[in-house]
């Protein structure tokens, strides 16, 4: 039975081959593509429910896709896999939008497990039907929609999941250890660097002043949490 579908992106046939077995084998229904710009034309024409993208891509590579659709508010989660491993590159593929980074040479069935992970953190059921309210800030988290001052502020999946973290801690400092462990899962692959990272991708979309904030606030050496709301005004 199809669990869902997965666009696979790369420029080796022979990953190209190994990935879609596996994946297929796991249940998922499967479209490649060899660049760039024919991933644009099947994620328009297929709309995938995942996408595996490797970084160093013909024409247009995996990082400018990952930005690209990220401006575009496209949502999709993206897991981005490279040759290049080092801390710098995996966070330079999460500041571009992906919301999970795998390393070459991997083993394929770590590969099918961050899948299946994506798609379970992407699943409107695996969160509970309410909504948040911090301020101005309302986070639905059936809809997975987040308003702002009334906007419509679009969040990939790793950063709406950090958000609703923070909110549901009513306050409470979250280390970048426990964050890590909560929105990410992956233990020692993601440093509390990434973290950092997600935040200001986070304040930038949400307009927030860092010197006065109204969502997220650092807790220097420690984590963040929440901002303090206002104390109503008293006559």
């Amino acid at each position: 039975m199809e669990t869902g579908s997965v666009l696979v992106v790369d420029d080796d046939p022979k990953i190209l081959e190994l990935v879609r077995a596996y994946l297929q084998r796991a249940g998922y229904a499967v479209v490649t593509a060899v660049d760039g710009e024919d991933a644009l034309r099947k994620i328009e024409a297929h709309r995938p429910n995942l996408v595996v993208l490797d970084v160093m891509l013909p024409q247009v590579d995996g990082l400018v896709l990952a930005r690209h659709l990220r401006d575009e508010r496209n949502n999709l989660p993206i897991l981005m896999m490279s040759a290049r491993g080092t801390v710098s590159d995996r966070i330079t593929g999460l500041v571009e939008g992906a919301d999970d980074y795998l390393s070459k040479p991997f083993s394929p069935a770590e590969l099918v497990a961050r899948v299946n992970a994506l798609m379970r953190r992407s699943s409107p059921g695996d969160l509970p039907t309410e909504v948040l309210h911090h301020g101005d800030l309302q986070i639905d988290l059936e809809r997975r929609e987040v308003l702002c001052a009334g906007r419509i502020v679009a969040l990939s999946d790793l950063e709406f999941r950090l958000i609703v973290t923070l909110i549901r801690a009513n306050g409470r400092v979250l280390s970048r250890e426990h964050l890590v462990e909560s929105v990410y899962g992956l233990g020692g692959e993601v440093t509390g660097r990434a973290i950092d990272v997600a935040i200001k991708r986070i304040r930038a979309k949400l307009g927030e002043d860092v010197e006065a904030p109204r969502y997220i606030s650092t807790v220097r050496g420690v984590g963040y949490r929440a901002a303090a709301l206002p104390k109503p005004q008293t006559r």
